[in-house]
């Protein structure tokens, strides 16, 4: 199957080109800024090389996917098509491609595998056998469920607990202060337990809060200050217990889908959201992220295709670069349509197989 783009791929170039920029829309911010490679390249060719090295820009030990992106596979009966299924066949090829570590999405396979549901304590053998970790989960957060989720997360040996839903999908600041309130009590449980709590994006969490102008019948605000709605969130919970997880992806279609509000005087005002600047300004806020890629296509709604990672337009040697830590930041691959279906059952397998190539290709230079 042959998943290469018609155009052509950013060159090395195009990358130092690309990282230099921010680096220096960052240093203008005060913000730290990790070294590119083209002022090291230059530096150790005036001194006579033997100082620069290179390293991964993703740490080998912080590869992970989550499953939804095999999630076909998890969920498959036994077949004929030679394809692993289930959670023992499908981790044992993950850790055979090269990932170290698992987000998972669900802890359900097809009975017919065991005559049974799989339990968590067996799935944690499987992990353990192909010398995996999980990292983190997409289960739901409420306060009636939390205690049984977090047991669960203990049993996988995970330290992040989350989800992939905003803590509200409302547009009005009081429903993210009330959200803040749930979460900073879970977050601290959570805390106690030696887990992080996270939250992951979709676009809209980095749309704008309606906040201030006319009331509308019901007594709710109907312009917005320009405060996006996560990063109002940023403000309200405590650093301490509520962390976040960028889907990369997401986080370019909502650069590209809200730039626009209305002000409290009802004039248009335009600012241009930046995923980067966001994480940086943070960037211990956010152990985890989704490394989606996607092509642009401004006719889609969403500005974007989804790709296998490293086969699209989204620059994530330049955004793992710039936002820096990179030890502490863990990378899991991504793609809501890598599933093939019928008609090429392997294709989920063989994308997850790509983009672990193309993520473990991110390289950053040092001396």
């Amino acid at each position: 199957m042959d998943v290469t783009p018609d155009k052509p791929r950013f060159t090395r170039r195009d990358v130092f080109r690309a990282s230099a920029g921010a680096a220096t829309v960052l240093g203008a911010a005060g913000l730290p800024v990790v070294a590119t490679g083209a002022p090291a390249l230059a530096d150790n060719d005036r001194h006579g090389g033997g100082r620069l090295r290179v390293e991964p820009l993703i740490p080998t030990q912080n590869r992970g996917i989550i499953l939804y992106s095999v999630r076909d596979r998890i969920a498959a009966a036994p077949d004929a098509s030679g394809v692993p299924y289930g959670f023992e066949r499908v981790l044992a090829r993950l850790a055979e491609i090269g990932y170290k570590e698992i987000e998972f999405a669900g802890y359900n396979q097809h009975t017919s595998i065991l005559g049974r549901q799989i339990t968590p304590r067996e799935i944690r053998k499987i992990l353990d056998d192909n010398g995996l970790v999980a990292n983190g989960t997409h289960t739901q957060i409420n306060p009636a469920t939390f205690t049984q989720q977090m047991d669960i997360a203990q049993e996988l040996g995970m330290k992040n607990i989350g989800t992939g839903s905003d803590p509200t999908n409302s547009q009005y600041q009081s429903d993210w202060d009330a959200a803040a309130e749930v979460w900073n009590d879970l977050g601290r449980q959570a805390r106690a337990r030696g887990l992080r709590l996270y939250t992951h994006n979709h676009d809209a969490a980095y749309s704008f809060l309606l906040d201030s102008g006319p009331l509308d019948a019901n007594g709710k605000p109907t312009r917005s200050s320009g405060v996006r709605r996560l990063e109002y969130f940023f403000d309200k919970v405590d650093p301490r217990f509520v962390f976040f997880e960028m889907d990369v992806f997401w986080a370019y279609v909502a650069r590209f889908k809200h730039q626009t509000y209305t002000d409290k005087w009802g004039r248009q005002r335009t600012d241009l959201f930046d995923p980067i600047l966001t994480v940086a300004q943070r960037t211990n806020r956010f152990p985890l992220f989704h490394a989606k890629d996607g092509n642009k296509n401004p006719a889609a709604g969403n500005g974007y295709d989804m790709v296998p990672l490293g086969e699209g337009d989204i620059n994530f040697q330049q955004f793992f670069e710039v936002i820096g830590e990179q030890h502490f930041h863990h990378a899991n691959w991504e793609q809501d349509t890598a599933p093939g279906g019928a008609a090429a059952p392997a294709q989920s397998l063989d994308f997850a197989a790509l983009s672990y190539t193309n993520m473990s290709e991110l390289t950053i230079y040092r001396r």
